[in-house]
């Protein structure tokens, strides 16, 4: 693993400029790159390479999923009711997943070629063909589905019911729901940890983290995070064994050792911390806020240290990275009246 964080620590006094990337408009739905306004970031140790236009409204974005293999970004118009498949090889959009009302949460499991959206419009699951880009199966999702994970020993998909209390367990094999499991109060985003194949949960409302046994499905622990106000975002880093948890409420990042069980470290961060996206290759965590303030840590043996922090764009509450070119993406509500793609790449 490369060891930038001295680069990190030594930013650049300007943001370089954005390359302005051509590319052609095929059936209605490519795109050219246009050139990025130069105010945009601050203090933070990236570079633009480009913004990408989406089609569609000026309307909410919400949360994304990227496939490394078949290089394919998704990206959940909320406001569109629609997901937006995005090519990062030829940077351009490749399909409009339309009919998932109110899209929130969108993952793809390459193993299955599947990618999976919750329609909180209709408080379904919709899963999508990842080879035709066409919907294939919709099944309950609970009452506001919202994040997800997805558990591949047991091949079940977790669903975060943010407003009814639950997690909504889905059987991806027969596109059956399988279970509800009772966690009471206001529910954020859920997460897979491979190292111990388990399922963790934000209750927000209770401050606390849930681990579920995907075995049985069945709660094995309720961790509690003091300092924790609102704690919805939530990152798991299985190699290092920690937890990061955003917290909305009062704009901070929570280190929490899963070996421990404990809170070890607290981290102030832009307001309305939302998603969380690790680069394992760079041991770099992005936390990015709807105030459009990213923050960015080195997750080392060492120690967990903030690297920088800046503001992309309004809204900017959305983040992913792209594991082999270490690109970070963020779909961005309004630029100019219209949705885009922001790319960045560290410096």
């Amino acid at each position: 693993m490369r060891d930038l964080s001295k680069r990190y620590f030594c930013r650049a006094a300007n943001v370089f400029k954005a390359l302005v990337i051509g590319f052609a408009v095929a059936s209605g739905i490519g795109h050219s790159a246009e050139p990025a306004d130069d105010a945009a970031v601050t203090d933070l140790p990236l570079s633009r390479v480009a913004d990408f236009p989406l089609p569609g409204r000026a309307t909410r974005l919400d949360y994304t999923s990227y496939d490394p293999e078949r290089h394919l970004l998704f990206i959940a118009h909320l406001g569109d009711s629609e997901v937006i498949a995005f090519d990062t090889r030829t940077s351009r959009v490749v399909a409009r997943i339309q009919n998932i009302a109110e899209v929130h949460g969108v993952l793809v499991v390459p193993e299955m070629s599947r990618v999976f959206a919750t329609a909180t419009g209709t408080n379904e699951v919709v899963s999508i063909d990842e080879a035709t880009l066409k919907i294939f199966a919709r099944m309950p999702g609970g009452v506001y589905p919202d994040g997800m994970a997805y558990a591949p020993d047991a091949r079940k998909l977790y669903v975060s019911d943010e407003t009814g209390g639950t997690e909504t367990v889905i059987d991806t094999v027969s596109n059956r729901r399988m279970k509800t499991i009772e966690i009471g109060g206001t529910i954020g985003n859920t997460q897979y940890d491979a190292a111990s194949r388990h399922i963790f949960v934000n209750a927000q409302s209770r401050r606390q983290l849930i681990e579920i046994d995907p075995s049985n499905d069945t709660i094995v622990a309720r961790i509690d995070l003091p300092g924790a106000k609102g704690n919805h975002g939530l990152q798991i880093v299985p190699q290092a064994r920690l937890a990061f948890v955003a917290c909305q409420d009062n704009a901070r990042l929570l280190q929490l050792n899963l070996l421990s069980r404990q809170v070890v470290q607290t981290f102030e961060v832009g307001e309305h911390p939302d998603v969380l996206a690790f680069d394992a290759g760079l041991s770099v965590l992005y936390v990015a806020g709807e105030a459009g303030v990213v923050s960015m840590f080195a997750v080392r043996p060492s120690g967990v240290t903030k690297i920088g922090e800046g503001s992309i764009a309004p809204n900017a509450h959305v983040v992913s990275v792209d594991p082999t070119t270490h690109r970070v993406y963020f779909p961005l509500k309004n630029i100019g009246g219209r949705p885009m793609l922001r790319v960045m790449q560290p410096r």
